[in-house]
Formats: C-alpha cells, sequence, structure tokens
C-alpha cells in the first residue's frame, strides 16, 4: 500500500506546479523549512513514482495542432500491448488509456485540421488488431487536466 502525501509534500508539489524552475534552496525559503528537508521530500517523491520529471506546459493548438479528437478501439482479444506499441509510433496519438466498458482502448489524438485527423484516424484504423473505432471531436476544454485540487485538499489536511 504506497504512503499518502502529506501537507509538506502536498505545498511542495503545489509550488513546483505553479513555478516548476524552482530551486530546492528556493522552495525551502517560501515552505520555511531546511533545504535539506525538500531535497529528501524530492527524492522520496521521485522514488515513489509521485514526481517523475518537470516537463514543460504546452499549448498543442499554438504549436499547430488545434483540433483535439478522442476514439475508443475495439481490438483483436489478447492484442493490446501490439496495438498499443503501434499506436505510440503515431506522432499524434498523445495517450492511450486501457478501458473496460464498450472498447478496449480510448486514445487522445490531436491533428491540425479535420482533412489532418482523417490522416490520423486512417493511420490508427490501419493499425493491425484494431477491429473497429469511434471517433469524437472535442470542441472545447472546459476542466483541463488538473491535480491540484487533490493536493490542495492534502495541503490543507
Amino acid at each position: 500500500m504506497p504512503e499518502n502525501l502529506d501537507a509538506l509534500d502536498a505545498r511542495l508539489l503545489l509550488l513546483l506546479t505553479d513555478s516548476p524552475r524552482l530551486g530546492v534552496l528556493e522552495c525551502a525559503r517560501r515552505l520555511g523549512v531546511a533545504r535539506g528537508t525538500v531535497q529528501a521530500r524530492l527524492d522520496r517523491l521521485t522514488e515513489r513514482g509521485i514526481l517523475g520529471g518537470f516537463p514543460p506546459e504546452l499549448d498543442l493548438a499554438a504549436m499547430g495542432y488545434g483540433l483535439t479528437a478522442f476514439a475508443v478501439l475495439e481490438i483483436a482479444q489478447g492484442r493490446r500491448a501490439e496495438v498499443a506499441e503501434a499506436l505510440s509510433a503515431i506522432d499524434e496519438v498523445c495517450e492511450v488509456h486501457a478501458t473496460t466498458g464498450q472498447g478496449d482502448l480510448f486514445v487522445r489524438m490531436v491533428a491540425r485540421g479535420n482533412d489532418d485527423l482523417q490522416r490520423v484516424i486512417d493511420e490508427v484504423v490501419g493499425v493491425p488488431d484494431v477491429l473497429r473505432t469511434s471517433t469524437s471531436i472535442a470542441l472545447s476544454t472546459p476542466v483541463p487536466p488538473r491535480v491540484r485540487p487533490l493536493l490542495e485538499r492534502t495541503a490543507r489536511a
């Protein structure tokens, strides 16, 4: 059973979420703890797999990929690993989740426009062992991916 985050872990992660380029010393100053405490917490969060790195937040629309779509894929039984590997070779495929329910895989993909989306869907459908797809285009993202509320609740504890 993994350990839960404590309030200091959550405050540190909130700080790094807001300002990912902060150094350990500045984090320690803002949190009111010793530098060694921050470093030890970062090391522990990394070892536990909670903190995986500090990638920049990218706006895909600003990069020219203004269309986001989601596809539910039905695949041949027992072929999840092979299909996932083939999907990972398609640059516009951003995420793939194995799911329960109607389909087997849930795929988030991006495209430059409708014609480009058709090309991406054709690539996805061309993956061996993909039997059927159902694609929906995202019109907006009223709630973007987030973890802040979970961290804030833990920080208040």
